[in-house]
C-alpha cells in the first residue's frame, strides 16, 4: 500500500488462510503474505479509514462453542519467571490454558519456544512432537540479534513475530480507530531527545546522531545520558517536539516501541531510522513522521527540524492522525501468549513446518 492506503489490526493476529478476495486490496508482499498464511485475524484500511470495526469472517468458523486448547511455554522470556495473565480478562479471549509446567507437553496443544532462549536441543521434548501438536517460534528481536536461526530448519510449524508475513503477526503496536477528537498537544518547550540503553559506536544511529548533533541540540536520557522524569519515558518525551526513534538494527518490518510509545504516546513527532519510508507507511500515515532517508545529510535535516520548530502551523501537521485515531502498545507478554492460543483454537488442525527459518526472517 502506498501513501494513506494503511494496514492495521486491533486482534494482533495474523492469518494466511483468510477469503482470497478479501486480500485483493493488499498489495506486493502483503498479497503474497496473505497467500501463503495460516492463521490471521487482519484489520484493513482505505485511504481514509484506517481500522475497519468488522472482524473478517474466517473459513473454519463455525457455530460449535470454542474448544478449550492448552499452550505451553516452554521457555519463560529472558529466564524471567512471572504470573500468567488471564486471557479473557485481560482480553476477552476465552478457552485458553496457559501453562509453564513441561509436565504437561504430551497433552499441550501448542508449545511456544522464545528463540532467544534456544541454546541448542538439549532441552526440547525429548519424546519429538505429537502429531496435533504445534510447535511456534516466538520472536521479537531483529535477525541482527537472533542468533541459531540456520539450525532451526524444520523443527517448527509457525512462526510468530513483528512480520507482517509471520504465521501469527503481532507488532510492537499500531494504530486504531476512535471518535473524532481535537487535537490536544502537550506544552513543549525542548525540541529533540532520544532515549538510548545500548550504545555502540559501530551502530548506525550512534553514527548518525554524532552528525546531527553538530547542527542541533539533542538531550540525551538513559544509561548514557539524563535521568528521566519520574523514571517514566512519555513524561519526559512528552516535553520535546521531536524524537528520535532510531532502530538498533535495520530490518523489514522491524518497528520497535521507540516509535509507538517513546514517541507516538508522548506526541512528538518521530524522527525514524529503521526500514524504508515504503515499510513504515504500511503501517502508519505517511505525514506522521519523518524519516532520516528523507533528507541527503543530517545537516539537512537539522534545518528542516529547526523550520519546523518556527512554523507552527506546520508542525501540527504531523499530527492530524490524532484525530480520528490512537495507539496501541502491545503488552509484553500476555498479549503474545494469548493471540497465540486464540490461534490455536481456530486453526482447528492447519499444519505445516518452517523448513527455512533462517532464510525467511533474514529476507
Amino acid at each position: 500500500m502506498r501513501g494513506e492506503s494503511l494496514l492495521s489490526l486491533e486482534r494482533l493476529a495474523g492469518c494466511r488462510l483468510c477469503r482470497r478476495s478479501r486480500w485483493r486490496v493488499l498489495r506486493s508482499r502483503w498479497l503474497a503474505a496473505s497467500l501463503t498464511c495460516t492463521i490471521l485475524v487482519i484489520y484493513m484500511c482505505s485511504q481514509d479509514l484506517l481500522l475497519s470495526s468488522m472482524r473478517f469472517p474466517l473459513l473454519w468458523e463455525s457455530s460449535n462453542p470454542p474448544r478449550q486448547v492448552t499452550v505451553l511455554i516452554w521457555y519463560e522470556p529472558f529466564g524471567k519467571r512471572r504470573r500468567l495473565g488471564n486471557c479473557h480478562i485481560l482480553f476477552n479471549i476465552s478457552g485458553c490454558h496457559l501453562t509453564t509446567n513441561r509436565s504437561l507437553y504430551q497433552e499441550a496443544d501448542a508449545i511456544l519456544f522464545h528463540h532467544r532462549d534456544i541454546i541448542d536441543y538439549t532441552d526440547f521434548p525429548l519424546m519429538g512432537r505429537p502429531t496435533f501438536q504445534k510447535w511456534i517460534w516466538m520472536n521479537f528481536e531483529s535477525p541482527s540479534h537472533s542468533p541459531w536461526l540456520y539450525t532451526l530448519g524444520g523443527v517448527f510449524n509457525w512462526t510468530m513475530s513483528y512480520r507482517v508475513d509471520s504465521d501469527i503477526f503481532v507488532p510492537y503496536g499500531y494504530l486504531f480507530s476512535r471518535k473524532r477528537a481535537k487535537i490536544f498537544l502537550p506544552r513543549k518547550r525542548k525540541l529533540v531527545a532520544w532515549v538510548i540503553s545500548n550504545w555502540n559506536e559501530d551502530h548506525e544511529r550512534v553514527q548518525y546522531y554524532n552528525q546531527l548533533r553538530e547542527y542541533i541540540d539533542i538531550d540525551i536520557y538513559g544509561r548514557y545520558g539524563m535521568e528521566l522524569r519520574e523514571d517514566n519515558i512519555v513524561k519526559t518525551v512528552s516535553e520535546y517536539k521531536f524524537y528520535l526513534a532510531f532502530e538498533n538494527s535495520l530490518h523489514t518490518d522491524y518497528i520497535t516501541e521507540k516509535l509507538w510509545r517513546n514517541a507516538f504516546k508522548s506526541s512528538a513527532v518521530p524522527i525514524v531510522m529503521g526500514p524504508s519510508r515504503y515499510n513504515y507507511e504500511m503501517f502508519i500515515p505517511r505525514n506522521s513522521f519523518i524519516h532520516v532517508d528523507d533528507f541527503s545529510s543530517p545537516r539537512k535535516l537539522a534545518m528542516f527540524l529547526k523550520y519546523l520548530d518556527k512554523n507552527t502551523h506546520l508542525y501540527r501537521r504531523y499530527f492530524t492522525w490524532k484525530k480520528r485515531y490512537d495507539v496501541h502498545v502491545t503488552s509484553f507478554w500476555d498479549e503474545h501468549y494469548c493471540t497465540a492460543c486464540e490461534t490455536v483454537k481456530t486453526t482447528g488442525n492447519q499444519h505445516r513446518t518452517v523448513s527455512d527459518l533462517a532464510g525467511w526472517f533474514e529476507s
